[in-house]
C-alpha cells in the first residue's frame, strides 16, 4: 500500500512533468492553405503561406513538357484518371519550377482545388503515413518530391514503389505524386552497371530498382537549352521585372554569364537576372 505522503509526492512529480511537456501541435487541416511541407518527425503538415515560384509564362523552351503536365494535372484535379509524373533531366532546366507553376495555374483557374504537399527525399519512408492522413480528405492533393534519387544500399525506394503502384490499399484517388530527378532511373548509371556485373542473374539484380521509374506513367525529359532559347528566357525575365536598361547590353552580358557558369539553363538565366537587378537597384517582386 502507498501512504498518503507518497501519493502526494507522485502527484506533484506528475504535475511538474506535465507542465514541462511541450504543448501538442495543433492538427492542420488540408483546407487551411494551398501548399504544405510534410514533416515526418512530427507527422504533421506545415502550411506554406508564400510559395517560391515563377509565373508559368516565364518558363521558356519547355512548352511540350508544360502542355503535358498541365493536361495531366487538370485531369487529376477534375476527378479523372491521371498519371504520376517523373520530370528528369539536366540541372536547372525548370523541372521543379514547372511543377509549382502548374499548381499555381490550376488554383488560379479553380481556386482551392489542389493542395501542393512537398515531401523531402529523406522523408520518403514516411510516405505511407502521409497517405493515410490524406486518404479521408475530399481535396485533391499533389505530393511533390524535388531532386529524388537513390544510392547504394538505400532501401527507401521500396516505400515509394508500394505507394505508386502496389500495396494493399494503393494510392488514394485524391492523391497524385510528382518527382524531379537528374536521373531517368533515379539511380546512378555506375550503380546499375555494378549490380549487373556482380550479380548471379544480372537482369533480376537491377530489375527491382530500375523498375521504380516505371511506376511513373508520365516521363518528361528536360535538356539544356540552346543559345536562342537562353536569350528568350533572359529577355522574358527582363521585360517582366522592368530591367530593360538602355545602358545594358543584355545579350552580351547574359552570354558572358553563361560562359563563366559553363552552362545555359533557366537557373543560370535567373542567377544573371538577380545579379542584374541588384546592380540596377531594383527588386524582383
Amino acid at each position: 500500500m502507498i501512504d498518503q505522503d507518497t501519493k502526494d509526492l507522485l502527484a506533484r512529480i506528475a504535475g511538474a512533468l506535465e507542465r514541462m511537456a511541450p504543448e501538442p501541435e495543433p492538427e492542420i487541416r488540408i483546407t487551411e492553405a494551398d501548399a504544405f511541407v510534410w514533416h515526418a518527425g512530427g507527422q504533421r503538415l506545415e502550411p506554406v503561406p508564400n510559395i517560391n515560384r515563377v509565373d508559368i509564362a516565364l518558363l521558356q523552351g519547355i512548352s511540350r513538357q508544360q502542355d503535358q503536365l498541365i493536361d495531366n494535372t487538370k485531369r487529376f484535379t477534375n476527378g479523372f484518371p491521371a498519371n504520376n509524373a517523373l520530370l528528369w533531366g539536366a540541372r536547372g532546366t525548370g523541372k521543379s519550377s514547372l511543377v509549382k507553376a502548374v499548381h499555381a495555374l490550376i488554383n488560379k483557374e479553380n481556386p482551392g482545388s489542389l493542395a501542393l504537399i512537398e515531401i523531402h527525399r529523406e522523408d520518403i519512408p514516411s510516405l505511407p503515413t502521409l497517405l493515410t492522413k490524406l486518404r479521408s480528405e475530399e481535396r485533391r492533393c499533389l505530393i511533390f518530391c524535388d531532386d529524388l534519387s537513390f544510392d547504394g544500399e538505400d532501401e527507401a525506394y521500396k516505400s515509394l514503389k508500394a505507394v505508386l503502384d502496389g500495396g494493399v490499399e494503393g494510392r488514394p484517388e485524391n492523391v497524385i505524386f510528382y518527382a524531379t530527378s537528374n536521373r531517368r532511373h533515379l539511380m546512378p548509371r555506375d550503380m546499375i552497371e555494378n549490380e549487373r556485373s556482380s550479380a548471379i542473374n544480372p537482369s533480376e539484380a537491377t530489375e527491382e530498382k530500375v523498375s521504380l521509374s516505371d511506376r511513373f506513367g508520365l516521363w518528361l525529359g528536360f535538356h539544356n537549352v540552346d543559345q536562342n532559347t537562353y536569350f528568350e528566357i533572359i529577355e522574358g525575365y527582363a521585360k517582366h521585372y522592368g530591367l530593360n536598361d538602355p545602358s545594358v547590353d543584355l545579350r552580351a552580358e547574359a552570354n558572358e554569364w553563361s560562359v563563366t557558369r559553363g552552362a545555359r539553363s533557366g537557373r543560370v538565366a535567373w542567377q544573371y537576372i538577380q545579379d542584374l537587378a541588384g546592380r540596377l537597384g531594383k527588386t524582383l517582386d
